[in-house]
């Protein structure tokens, strides 16, 4: 199953959140989803864990925790909606 975990201090890493998240089960990827220009976290990741009971649990007990002084929000993540094209200006 795919979480979502939002609100996340921009400071957080990858591996805090594996680590975190292991508490729970196996953890499969972690994705902290980063500027594409200033590589900055954008305050959100997706991690992955192959057991929904786990992933489950992870959600109950990490929703509304705190994490780097910020209430983390955690739930199933959506599947992607596809965005129109944005017309991008020519200079």
């Amino acid at each position: 199953m795919k979480l979502y975990v939002g609100n996340l201090a921009y400071s957080t890493t990858e591996d805090e959140l594996k680590q975190i998240f292991s508490e729970f089960g196996t953890v499969d990827s972690v994705a902290v989803i980063k500027d594409k220009f200033s590589g900055q976290s954008k305050g959100f990741a997706f991690v992955e864990m192959p057991k929904n009971s786990e992933a489950d649990t992870a959600i109950k007990a990490m929703n509304d925790r705190l994490v780097g002084g910020r209430k983390l929000k955690v739930n199933q993540a959506q599947p992607q909606r596809d965005r129109p094209q944005q017309r991008r200006p020519r200079y």
